[in-house]
């Protein structure tokens, strides 16, 4: 079994008092299916992002965004299929319907912003749910990052109507997935960690002219 950061990190088990070994959602894959570096001709990039915090926001949007203000000091995306990052590019908000968010942080903060989120809505009617544990983040980067969405997406990935700040939930092939592009170079897929092997194994056979190469 590998050893490397990005196969598996520590966490402490209270109920064993042991540190257990938890595993990406792409650590089996990379055995199975094997991840080929990069070189100079890979004209796009693939890399996991796992570990992340996910929570699910539920409510009114005047209240959640002065919570997510008082705490996080971000905002709600004011448009629909808009995403919004902090200053540090490290946290992340995506309107998901018209009273879902998708609240993305550095892994191990989820737990204690769930709670002081949840003291700064009081009363409110709210639905906060941690949902890292099933999702996990791919990045997609290089010059034919775009033309390997093209093949396997059914939204139009153009620039003109996929700008830079916008994200959607959509089809990837017989997946789920949800699409966002962060920056002109790099493309976020929020994925769900059943279909992880799938899409992973999609984007290596899809990406193969590309010459395709997983960083790790």
């Amino acid at each position: 079994m590998s050893n490397t950061v990005d196969d598996k990190i520590k966490t402490f088990d209270t109920r064993t008092d042991a540190n257990v070994p938890i595993e990406s959602p792409l650590a089996y894959t990379y055995r199975r299916s094997g991840a080929p570096a990069p070189d100079k001709n890979s004209q796009a990039v693939l890399h996991e992002r796992p570990f992340l915090g996910h929570l699910t926001l539920r409510g009114g949007a005047i209240v959640l965004d002065e919570a997510l203000r008082s705490v996080l000091d971000m905002s709600l995306p004011a448009e629909p299929q808009s995403l919004l990052f902090d200053a540090s590019g490290e946290r992340s908000v995506q309107w998901i319907s018209p009273d879902e968010w998708l609240l993305i942080v550095p892994g191990g903060e989820e737990f204690e912003l769930e709670n002081r989120l949840r003291e700064a809505l009081g009363d409110a009617h709210f639905a906060i749910t941690n949902v890292g544990g099933g999702q996990t983040v791919v990045d997609l980067e290089g010059e034919a990052a775009s033309e390997l969405l093209m093949k396997s997406v059914i939204y139009d990935v153009h620039p003109q109507h996929f700008p830079v700040g916008k994200g959607v939930t959509t089809v990837f092939a017989k997946a789920t997935v949800i699409l966002r592009r962060p920056s002109e170079t790099r493309w976020e897929l929020v994925v769900r960690r059943s279909f992880a092997d799938y899409v992973y194994r999609w984007l290596l056979d899809a990406g193969a002219e590309y010459g395709i190469g997983v960083q790790r």
